[in-house]
């Protein structure tokens, strides 16, 4: 059974940073693209950040606009994403989750989340 653990988020003023990380059981960490994806209050879930199997390669969403970085530790079953430069239209329910994306919503496997709220 895919389990998925987020931590790391909490209350961070405009211009902040956060790591954000996710612990990985119950599937092949390591042989899975991994995403990030994030819920704003009132809105649908949006995909912000996937990574290859490898490590090797990442992909962004258009909004990250070059402020977060994924990254992830197989030896860990360990996901993270370091968010920067952060704005108030950040602040959402930050989730890992299984597959890239593409394929995120298909797998459907994503954790309980960690809050990221952006306030001065």
């Amino acid at each position: 059974q895919v389990h998925l653990v987020e931590s790391g988020g909490g209350l961070v003023q405009p211009g902040g940073s956060l790591r954000l990380a996710c612990v990985a059981s119950g599937f092949q960490f390591s042989n899975n693209y991994m995403s990030w994806i994030r819920q704003a209050p009132g809105k649908e879930l949006e995909w912000v950040s996937d990574i290859l199997p490898s490590g090797e390669k990442t992909n962004y969403a258009d909004f990250v606009k070059g402020r977060f970085a994924i990254s992830r530790d197989n030896d860990k079953d360990t996901l993270y994403l370091q968010l920067s430069s952060l704005e108030p239209e950040d602040t959402a329910l930050y989730h890992c989750a299984r597959g890239g994306r593409f394929m995120w919503k298909t797998f459907h496997s994503w954790g309980q989340g960690t809050q990221v709220t952006v306030s001065s």
